[in-house]
């Protein structure tokens, strides 16, 4: 038997290469089960969440408010708000890096700003209404301009 942690480590390795079809058994069970268990409770657990979030409404709220101003929060939300507005990316994490980096309109060079009420100098994300496609990071001026055309 296994005295050390490394052996330990090893000896687990060991037992799940030479049991690999055992586990992949023992996992299609357990999902399964899983899986019956969930459906058999919906109902219990529909209502056990609806009481939830009535009697702590107001803690759900505060942390919702909280967690909307971190770094994460803010991306989420606004990662949220173009998929919403129909704006296909096929990596949003490097949308939401290139409209943070970009600090002057892509089609007239102004100064950018956000997280303000909307201005003309207001950083927007441009696409194609049809197909989601994004254009580039503009200022609302030349997003409204470009809408127009």
């Amino acid at each position: 038997m296994p005295k050390t942690r490394e052996e330990k480590a090893e000896y687990q390795r060991q037992w799940r290469a030479k049991n690999k079809e055992k586990m992949r058994e023992y996992q299609k069970t357990a999902r399964e089960y899983q899986r019956q268990w969930r459906e058999s409770h919906k109902e219990h657990r529909a209502d056990y969440q609806k009481k939830y979030h009535e009697e702590h409404a107001d803690e759900l709220k505060e942390y919702k408010r909280d967690y909307y101003q971190t770094p994460e929060g803010k991306k989420i939300k606004r990662v949220g708000s173009w998929k919403s507005q129909g704006i296909v990316s096929d990596d949003y994490d490097a949308l939401y890096e290139r409209y943070l980096s970009t600090t002057h309109c892509e089609a007239c060079g102004v100064c950018l700003t956000y997280d303000r009420p909307s201005t003309a100098t207001t950083k927007c994300i441009d696409h194609n209404h049809e197909t989601g496609e994004v254009r580039g990071v503009l200022c609302n001026s030349c997003n409204v301009k470009d809408a127009l055309k």
